[in-house]
């Protein structure tokens, strides 16, 4: 700017000095003028990519808000180019979105602009071929209109390719995250359009390639999110309980501070997203190559980010630590942290009790038989409720019609409330072996369990000797109540 202003007064005083006619003097100031305003624009940074004004390594784009700024970077120890989002703000350079992030540039010649067929591409001074692209098929009725294509970077960190004058959204980074969850982002799926919004992790901190740890919502059952390790669970966030993610109750205390947002249609579309009330307060949850699935607040005071809560946060958070139908209790420090439920026993008994090796499960008692011989329920209390992708939803059912329908299914092995609000409505039941179940010090689930006669009379002994056929009712009412009807009973024997 001030370049600018020093060469106008040399230039029109150079004209003075040598007395140029007052025409061509006032031309050559209107040209002046004309180069100092386009100067300026060019030095200010935009939100925009347009067909004429791409960006190149070095420059960047920054929302309106100057919330957050996309360009180019380098990771960690990288030497490599890559294309990314960034808090702009920030002391501490902070990617949450990379875009070329498996196809890295090895120098600073990067181009990001947008292409005659209306896309954002990626190119090098090398390359004819695009590195990375967001490969938008248009429409035929929408084809003369790729001049008039832009991308935008919101206020919220979402770069949008748009058709400028109608605001028609082509494509939009928010449907492809990489390894940050910001306020507005969705996890979840959309069967119809074959769309899924999942986290990846990096390779390492200096690659921002895709890592082995992805967090999605599985679209088997009831839909729950799953961290996986490559193909294998490896941590289960659980399904939306009407309040929580089942499997991080940790969220419950947050929630003062933040609004959860949850859609669901008939399992065909799922949509998990949060925002903060306050919005001067910083947030994002990372999966982290580690394998842990981390939430973060700004810490303005310290000028560093201040770890929230992490997932899986002991072994029991690890998926399926004590196998098929056994329960993990992470409190249980002087004893073995696995136990089979009632009616179960170990699958491999020594390396059950010898080893300390859940991962093997359990398995019903020999001779046991639930199938129309007097079972009935139990309630494990304040569970991580088990895999629902053996699980049925029955929304709009009371908890005893979902009783009656699960007793007279021999395959159906537990039941529980699917929504906890309101006193609770709607149940799932499962069918099946119940997998990676963990007691919860706070805000677990009760789990009703299918059982067996024998074991029913081990808990309500009278019950079973006065009136067996009362086995067929559901057993988890109130034990205070049995043993009152218990000795009642038992006065009515003495007085008769």
């Amino acid at each position: 700017m001030d370049s600018a202003k020093n060469l106008l007064y040399f230039v029109t005083t150079q004209n003075y000095n040598h007395k140029l006619p007052v025409i061509h003097n006032n031309l050559l100031l209107n040209v002046l003028v004309l180069l100092l305003f386009t100067f300026c624009f060019c030095s200010c940074s935009s939100d925009t990519i347009t067909t004429r004004r791409p960006i190149r390594d070095g420059e960047l784009l920054i929302s309106k808000s100057k919330t957050f700024a996309l360009g180019f970077f380098t990771p960690g120890k990288s030497t490599s180019r890559y294309v990314g989002i960034w808090y702009n703000n920030l002391p501490i350079q902070t990617v949450v979105w990379v875009a070329n992030r498996n196809s890295p540039i090895n120098n600073t010649s990067g181009i990001l602009s947008i292409d005659p067929n209306g896309n954002l591409v990626l190119h090098h001074n090398l390359s004819t071929i695009p590195i990375w692209s967001t490969d938008v098929s248009f429409p035929q009725s929408q084809r003369n209109s790729t001049s008039a294509v832009i991308a935008q970077l919101s206020d919220i960190a979402n770069l949008v390719l748009m058709i400028n004058n109608t605001k028609t959204v082509l494509w939009e980074s928010f449907d492809h995250p990489t390894d940050t969850l910001l306020p507005y982002l969705r996890l979840g799926f959309d069967k119809k359009t074959n769309q899924s919004w999942f986290l990846q992790s990096w390779k390492t901190d200096d690659d921002p390639g895709n890592g082995a740890f992805t967090v999605k919502f599985s679209t088997i059952g009831k839909p729950q999110v799953i961290m996986y390790n490559h193909d294998l669970p490896w941590w289960r966030g659980g399904h939306w309980n009407g309040e929580i993610l089942v499997g991080a109750p940790d969220v419950k205390r947050d929630m003062q501070i933040l609004n959860v947002s949850f859609l669901e249609d008939d399992d065909n579309y799922v949509a998990f997203s949060y925002n903060m009330f306050a919005k001067s307060v910083i947030t994002r949850v990372v999966i982290q190559q580690s394998g842990f699935l981390q939430t973060f607040r700004w810490d303005s005071q310290t000028g560093q980010w201040s770890r929230c809560w992490s997932e899986p946060s002991d072994e029991c958070g690890n998926y399926g630590t004590c196998g098929s139908n056994g329960n993990c209790d992470p409190f249980n420090f002087d004893d073995f942290k696995c136990s089979c439920l009632l009616g179960y026993e170990p699958k491999f008994p020594h390396d059950w009790y010898q080893n300390k090796d859940g991962t093997g499960g359990c398995v019903r008692k020999k001779g046991s038989s639930v199938c129309e011989n007097g079972e009935g329920f139990v309630k494990v209390v304040s569970l991580k409720v088990p895999d629902t992708s053996v699980a049925v939803a029955k929304n709009g059912l009371s908890l005893e019609e979902c009783e009656k329908e699960c007793l007279q299914n021999c395959s159906c092995t537990a039941y529980s409330i699917a929504d906890v609000r309101n006193g609770g409505s709607g149940c799932l039941a499962w069918h099946g072996d119940l997998i990676d179940i963990q007691k919860l010090n706070d805000q677990g689930q009760d789990l009703f369990l299918r059982v067996d006669k024998i074991e029913l009379g081990k808990i309500y002994p009278s019950i079973v000797f006065f009136f067996p056929k009362l086995m067929t009712l559901r057993c988890s009412l109130n034990l205070d109540f049995f043993l009152l009807i218990s000795q009642l009973l038992q006065k009515k024997q003495r007085c008769s």
